[in-house]
């Protein structure tokens, strides 16, 4: 909604004015409430653009670009010190920014126990990071099997792999569960809703991520559902994950995207969180190969044109 909107009705309180025709009513009524955009750090820095690494430079363009709060990409830190990370919640606050959201990776998916544990270890130093910064939410993933040769090749097959040899689906769900039960205390005594992703390996489908979400039945793990990874017929798998989102990630590819580019109709993903009762933040991942601070510039116009 955008910032400056008034009451439509105020007009016919003016004596004289003839009525303006009514509009069509719209599929979701538009919310009561200004909706708040943010942008991850990701969408400056990521496909090697070495000059947005650093945070603190994030923010600032952020702030200037007019977004409400910033989305942190944990591994883009070169430095997780104490110090460092109150420096950045201190600088976030100058410039009116809301730390709003934490994207990490963690996998799951593998017999080895030692490796699900240092995963799971992994997982609990970004919750303490993530409470140290004040953010109230962290992206995180089920993992992915490791049977294609690279993130390239697992794009090129759409994501999709197979099992390793002797192993199974259903074992990895096991695996994945298991972990997150043990990760839900940790969230909880933190205050940290931890939201797992529609991303590769078992959050391919909306039916894997709520496998795992039902599975807990924890409002300490909920959905951080991204518009940019389901490949197909996105609009009804992203309505089946709405109700049980803690923050949108929102991808746009100005200058065409590096693996895929999707023409994401944003009217009709807004009318779907609205329909769910979303009233969270819209986080944008700018994931194309057009100049940075331009193209993340148009991508919030078009963002807030519809949210």
């Amino acid at each position: 909604m955008d910032r400056r909107h008034f009451l439509s009705t105020s007009a016919a309180s003016l004596g004289g004015l003839a009525a303006a025709p009514a509009a069509a009513a719209p599929a979701a009524a538009a919310p009561k409430f200004r909706r708040r955009i943010g942008v991850s750090t990701y969408s400056f820095w990521g496909f090697d653009r070495a000059e947005w690494r650093s945070i603190d430079k994030c923010l600032e363009a952020a702030a200037d670009l007019g977004f409400d709060g910033v989305e942190i990409l944990q591994r883009q830190w070169e430095d997780r010190s104490p110090a460092v990370l109150r420096a950045a919640k201190r600088r976030a606050f100058s410039l009116g920014l809301d730390l709003m959201g934490y994207s990490t990776h963690q996998g799951f998916v593998s017999p080895d126990e030692a490796k699900r544990q240092k995963n799971i270890d992994e997982t609990i130093s970004y919750l303490e990071e993530a409470y140290q910064l004040g953010i109230p939410t962290i992206r995180v993933n089920s993992g992915t099997w490791g049977t294609r040769k690279d993130f390239d090749d697992l794009m090129a097959h759409r994501g999709a792999e197979e099992p390793l040899p002797g192993y199974s689906v259903e074992d990895a769900f096991g695996w994945v569960i298991d972990a997150y039960a043990k990760l839900l205390p940790e969230a909880e005594k933190r205050g940290i809703v931890m939201g797992l992703e529609n991303h590769w390996g078992l959050g391919r489908t909306p039916e894997g991520v709520l496998r795992v979400v039902d599975a807990l039945k924890s409002p300490w793990l909920q959905v951080t559902l991204d518009t940019g990874n389901f490949l197909e017929d996105p609009y009804d798998r992203l309505a089946q994950l709405a109700p049980q989102a803690v923050l949108l990630q929102a991808k746009t590819y100005q200058g065409g995207g590096v693996w895929y580019s999707l023409d994401l109709d944003y009217a009709r993903i807004a009318g779907i969180m609205n329909q769910a009762g979303y009233r969270g933040y819209v986080s944008l991942e700018f994931e194309g190969k057009g100049p940075a601070l331009a193209s993340i510039g148009e991508s919030l116009a078009l963002l807030r044109s519809h949210f």
